[in-house]
This record gives structure tokens, C-alpha cells and sequence, in this order.
């Protein structure tokens, strides 16, 4: 399996994230990748540096109001007074309806800083600082690069994305997620495959992948993940969101009961499986994250390591051209051992 990764996406180094009312550490930090890293070279994988794409395939999926947002928030947090924090923050979010019938939102109305801070970044798990422009765009070539080696006729790519992507919305940053880069590499493979199907393992509802293709008949979104009653993102991921318009139909969401261990992932992912081969895909993109894991510091789900062994055998199984995408997963001693029992599985 051949992968793909850029050292400067470990740059990113947030320092704030607020859970339960209080601004504690953050999860999300860079000795994650050098776990990740540790893993492939197990298996005998050195990453390639990413291809330069500038910000065209990202643009492909995300609104260019939005995107010029991320590229420009830490030089005009530096406008502010000095009593601004260590990072950009919103401290405002405006209500939207959430209507399932719109690709994306209408322009940002407020022209000032301060008011599309609240338009563009959903969440408070989210802060950019100096460095979050740089990896993130990094992020999203890594999927991409790693997309024209499958479109090159590579079967199995690894992509080792960070920051991870999949709640990142169209025109919104939420959930550790900046730019999403799943999405990104879907759309890429859409130029030469007519059927794309995206497999979502991660603990988390992927939402800004549900919301980027929810109204498309052309990407199956599949997703398996915590039941979202009392677990982020809390308000979509549910079985009754199948898809509006064009795209009914093309969504499935799997929500898994907390506690819910490597059986009942590997029943849900059974189902995802089929629902993959009902839809004809030509190709799978396949969004793993580690959160499922019993030790993560945020996760809600009983996984051991070794089931993620487990679910390289089932998405080997399914016989796509495989892109991996990896998204979250916090627990530092475990995700190395997740991936590379992933990785072992895959092989079989």
C-alpha cells in the first residue's frame, strides 16, 4: 500500500479546546502523526511527500468565501487588540435551519472579522492559529495526490491527513475539521469514476460529508458511528437522513449504541457493505478514524485494537480500489496499534 504525507501538517498545534465549560488541552496533537507514521513503518510503508495543488480541488468542494476565510484568519487575528486570545475563536454563532435542500449556505452578510468568525467556524474545537492555514491545505493535497494515484491505477492508497476533515462542511470548520478532506478526494476520483462510495468509521457522525453530497446521486455516503442522541455532532447522523432531491436514497447512516464493541461494528459495516455493492461503486474511499477505540479520551464505543484488523479484512473484502483517509481517533498509545492492525487486516 503506497501513502502520502507532508511533515508540516504536524505544525498544526492547536492550544485550546472547550469541553464541558471549561477551555482544557486539546486532542488533537501533532505526536498523533509520528504514532501514525511508526505503524506504516511496520509494514514496511514510507509516505510519500504530496503533490502542490494550490486550493483548485479544494475548491471543488468548498465555498471560495469560506476557504479565503481559513487563508486569511490569523494575519487579521493579528488586527485585533492585544487582549485577543492565542488564536482565532469565534464567540458568536449565528442560527441557520439547516435546510437539506440548499448545497450551501448564501454568502457570509457581515463583512468584519469578528462576525464570520461565528459564520465559518461551527464549534469551539476549531482555534487557527499560526500554522493551521498551512497543514490543513497540506491535508487536503495529501488526499489528493493520494486520489491520482488511484486514478493512476493504484488499488490501495493510505492518505495521512491531518487535521482530519470530515465534519467540515461545505462553507463551515467544525469538529478538529478545517477543510474535508474525504470530500476532496472524492470529487477528484469523480473524474474518472462515475460511482463513488465513502465508508465512514470513524466514532463521529461525518455531517460535513453528509451535508457536501447529500443532494448527489453520483457518491453513496455511508457512515458508522456513535448513536448522535448525546454524542457529537448531536444533530445529524440519524437513520431517517437519506439524501434530499437528486441524492435520496444516497446516504446511510449507521449509529451504533454506546458501548457497542467490535461486533456491532463489524454487523453495521456488513450492512454498509452491501449497500456499497447494491449501489454499483467503482470505487471506495474509505474515512478511518480510531475514536471507536475503548481508550479515547472522547470516544463513547468498546473497539479493541485488534478489531480494527477486523474492518481492513471487510473493506478488503468488498474489492474497490481503496483510498484511506485517516480522520480522528485521540488515544496516543493506542492509534498506532489501530492502524496497524488495519493495515495487517487489508494485507490478508
Amino acid at each position: 500500500m503506497r501513502a502520502f504525507y507532508h511533515p508540516d501538517q504536524a505544525l498544526h498545534d492547536p492550544k485550546q479546546y472547550l469541553r464541558f465549560g471549561a477551555v482544557v488541552a486539546p486532542k488533537d496533537l501533532p505526536e498523533r502523526t509520528a504514532r501514525l507514521l511508526s505503524a506504516l513503518a511496520k509494514h514496511g510503508v514510507t509516505p510519500e511527500r504530496p503533490a502542490a495543488h494550490g486550493t483548485g480541488p479544494v475548491l471543488a468542494i468548498h465555498d471560495a468565501g469560506f476557504v479565503r476565510f481559513l487563508e486569511t484568519a490569523w494575519a487579521k487575528w493579528q488586527e485585533l487588540p492585544a487582549e485577543r486570545g492565542p488564536e482565532v475563536w469565534p464567540s458568536t454563532f449565528p442560527y441557520w435551519s439547516g435546510r437539506p435542500d440548499e448545497d450551501v449556505r448564501p454568502p457570509c452578510r457581515p463583512t468584519g472579522f469578528i462576525g464570520q468568525l461565528g459564520w465559518h467556524l461551527g464549534d469551539m474545537s476549531v482555534p487557527i492559529g499560526e500554522h493551521c492555514w498551512h497543514s490543513t491545505l497540506l491535508s487536503a493535497e495529501t488526499a489528493v495526490t493520494a486520489a491520482d494515484a488511484i486514478l493512476a491505477g493504484e488499488r490501495a492508497v493510505y492518505s495521512l491527513c491531518r487535521p482530519s476533515g470530515h465534519h467540515a462542511r461545505a462553507d463551515r470548520a467544525s469538529g478538529f475539521c478545517y477543510l474535508n478532506n474525504t470530500a476532496i478526494a472524492a470529487q477528484r476520483l469523480r473524474s474518472t469514476f462515475n460511482k463513488v462510495a465513502i465508508l465512514d468509521v470513524d466514532a463521529h457522525h461525518g455531517d460535513g460529508t453528509q451535508q457536501i453530497f447529500y443532494r448527489r446521486d453520483d457518491v453513496l455516503t455511508v457512515s458508522v458511528h456513535a448513536d448522535p442522541t448525546n454524542y457529537y455532532p448531536f444533530y445529524t447522523g440519524y437513520e431517517d437522513e437519506r439524501g434530499n432531491g437528486p441524492g435520496e436514497g444516497f446516504n446511510l447512516n449507521l449509529p451504533l449504541a454506546h458501548g457497542a464493541g467490535g461486533a456491532e461494528m463489524q454487523a453495521a459495516i456488513d450492512r454498509a457493505g452491501k449497500a456499497i455493492r447494491d449501489f454499483g461503486a467503482e470505487v471506495l474511499v474509505v474515512a478511518l478514524g480510531y475514536d471507536a477505540h475503548k481508550d479515547d479520551p472522547i470516544g463513547v464505543l468498546k473497539l479493541d485494537a485488534a478489531d480494527f484488523g477486523a474492518i481492513g479484512r471487510q473493506v478488503k473484502g468488498l474489492g474497490l480500489p481503496t483510498l484511506v483517509v485517516q480522520e480522528g481517533g485521540y488515544a496516543i498509545e493506542a492509534i498506532g496499534d489501530c492502524l496497524d492492525a488495519f493495515l495487517g487486516g487489508f494485507a490478508e
